[in-house]
């Protein structure tokens, strides 16, 4: 294998490509970014980004609009379409021969990717490990010949990947430093406007389109649910962007919602933060309400064909499928899949989120744990070991 020369020029200037694929990957490319240009000021960055990495310096040859499909059955209409921008990813990221490629989660794009890189003596990494200790364990050999390294998020992750003599380093979750260990809900209220003292449940019905698609019309008929149980409580709904907007808007005037909810687009973390429990799609925003120690119900709806493909794929051994419960080898919070996210079960399990006790020492103590656990300034460490395999790869 032919190894890429020293930025070219031997000028020493670090060059690096990178692809992220949906908000989470631009956030964690962002991070990555500003800790490699902490270590080298005159780094480069381009690749495939979003409005975060765009803004941290990376030039951006493609918008993370353009990967952000989700599922199995709905990438097939996209396919052809992403196959040509994947091919003229790797002639023209070749040509440029960067220091080193990273991959930033959206394996099923970025790993064949780096697979063709990696033959042209480009080193790659992937930043996100794919789920593959979840299903599928057989692309762990195509993890092995895509990456040089992989950084690992999640610290059970590691394990798995030397058993398989893959090359993988825990580098924590950039979440994890980014969040205090407490958080004044109180603060998060008069940030948002919220004021009063009655009970309040966020809404994250998820990013993507599709997603919000699927979940806006169960999580909204949980709201009616919940308001005739309970007429005391507040809802607040935390919109990934407008296009989710313009769905979950719409759903809640067809269901003529009473009262309405309150929408806040961009605000995620002070949404949950603000929140006495919190109704979420599976992903990312799981991670944030552990990390936040809100009470979560979490809710995972997949199209039927996507959903049969994982069945017969393997995702059924896995006995939990959100992070929280990955994290704590538990049952740590209900979640619920397909026919199971309806407003009969999603509003009980609510309420036991409410009535369960806030300052529950065992529920917090274990909270406290994974935080801390995850904490491990993660951008820093992922700019260290990027460098350090760019600079290993030089001198070979």
């Amino acid at each position: 294998m032919v190894r890429a020369a020293s930025s070219a020029s031997g000028s020493g200037r670090p060059r690096v490509a990178l692809v992220a694929g949906e908000a989470s990957g631009d956030a964690l490319g962002a991070g990555l970014i500003d800790a490699i240009r902490a270590r080298a000021a005159d780094a480069t960055f381009v690749g495939i980004a979003g409005p975060r990495m765009i803004d941290a310096g990376c030039e951006p040859w493609h918008r993370i609009e353009e990967l952000s499909v989700m599922g199995v059955a709905e990438v097939l209409p996209h396919l052809p379409r992403l196959l040509r921008l994947r091919r003229g990813l790797i002639a023209r990221i070749a040509r440029l021969r960067p220091d080193v490629f990273v991959g930033i989660d959206s394996s099923d794009f970025n790993l064949p990717l780096a697979a063709a890189l990696r033959v042209a003596g480009i080193p790659t990494v992937q930043y996100g490990s794919p789920q593959v200790w979840a299903w599928r364990q057989s692309r762990v050999s195509k993890v092995r010949k895509a990456t040089d390294l992989v950084l690992c998020l999640l610290p059970f992750e590691t394990g798995f990947y030397a058993e398989h003599d893959v090359n993988a380093r825990f580098v924590g979750h950039p979440l994890a430093d980014a969040i205090p260990l407490e958080v004044d809900a109180k603060r998060a209220r008069a940030g948002l406007g919220l004021s009063g003292s009655g009970p309040i449940v966020a809404i994250l019905p998820g990013s993507r389109r599709a997603e919000v698609a699927r979940l806006s019309r169960p999580f909204f008929a949980t709201t009616q649910w919940l308001a005739r149980e309970r007429p005391e409580l507040r809802f607040v709904v935390a919109l990934a962007n407008e296009a989710a907007g313009a769905v979950c808007r719409a759903e809640a005037d067809r269901l003529k919602l009473d009262p309405p909810p309150l929408f806040v687009t961009g605000r995620a973390r002070e949404v949950m933060a603000a929140a006495d429990a919190v109704l979420t799609a599976s992903g990312t925003a799981t991670l944030e309400a552990l990390l936040l120690k809100r009470r979560m119900v979490v809710a995972h709806r997949l199209s039927p064909l996507t959903y049969w493909l994982a069945r017969r794929l393997g995702i059924q051994r896995l006995p939990h499928f959100s992070l929280p419960n990955l994290l704590a080898g538990r049952a740590l919070v209900p979640e619920f899949v397909q026919a199971g996210v309806r407003p009969d079960i999603l509003g009980p399990a609510l309420l036991r989120c409410l009535d369960a006790d806030v300052a529950d020492p065992v529920f917090s103590a274990e909270l406290s744990s994974i935080h801390e656990r995850l904490r491990q300034n993660a951008s820093v460490s992922a700019a260290a070991a990027v460098l350090e395999l760019a600079s290993r790869e030089q001198l070979r």
